[in-house]
């Protein structure tokens, strides 16, 4: 092995070690046991399935904003209590049916981590559920009930950009969230 490849190998390897902790977490929290011997066969475990379903290195930003990720939290569980209030009602008001809609969200900051973010988020929320990301175009197509016009669908288009400043904020590159507060101060991200 060349000095470049083994070089290569560790890299990667540098770059897995917090999915890997990830991976290792899971199965210990899987099996509720938070022993030696689970951590053991969590970390081989781990090896075993990042190597046989070898998937592309994720780089993180390497930058965690632990306010803002905090905030985040906190907004997020709100989020859901209130969507799950509004969906509740829409459900059992039998005046109306309540709308609902295909939009077309172009996020402005995404990379693949940030839009996988968004996506997860945005689904988690009731009301809202992602049916495809265009990785290419950075567009996420979400179908949303509650929508009766295009101020409706308007709003939640706004909602889901401001999921997206949010995820920045706290979890995006030095280079997005600079370019965010860059848009905040020429006024162009609300």
């Amino acid at each position: 092995m060349s000095p470049e490849s083994s070089r290569s190998v560790l890299r990667d390897i540098a770059l897995q070690l917090p999915f890997l902790a990830w991976l290792i977490v899971l199965w210990m929290l899987v099996w509720n046991q938070f022993t030696v011997l689970s951590l053991v066969t969590g970390l081989v475990i781990a090896i075993f399935v990042t190597r046989v379903f070898r998937l592309p290195t994720v780089e993180l930003s390497g930058r965690v904003n632990l306010w803002y990720a905090a905030l985040f939290v906190v907004q997020f569980l709100w989020a859901i209590v209130r969507g799950a209030v509004a969906v509740t009602i829409q459900v059992f008001d039998f005046r109306r049916q309540p709308g609902a809609a295909i939009i077309g969200v172009p996020l402005r900051y995404a990379d693949d981590l940030i839009m996988t973010h968004v996506s997860v988020t945005s689904s988690l929320i009731p009301g809202s559920l992602v049916v495809e990301a265009d990785r290419d175009r950075s567009i996420l197509y979400l179908h949303v009930i509650g929508v009766r016009n295009m101020d409706d669908v308007e709003h939640q288009r706004q909602n889901v950009l401001k999921w997206e400043r949010r995820i920045v904020r706290a979890l995006g590159s030095p280079a997005q969230y600079r370019a965010l507060k860059e848009d905040e101060r020429m006024g162009g991200a609300r």
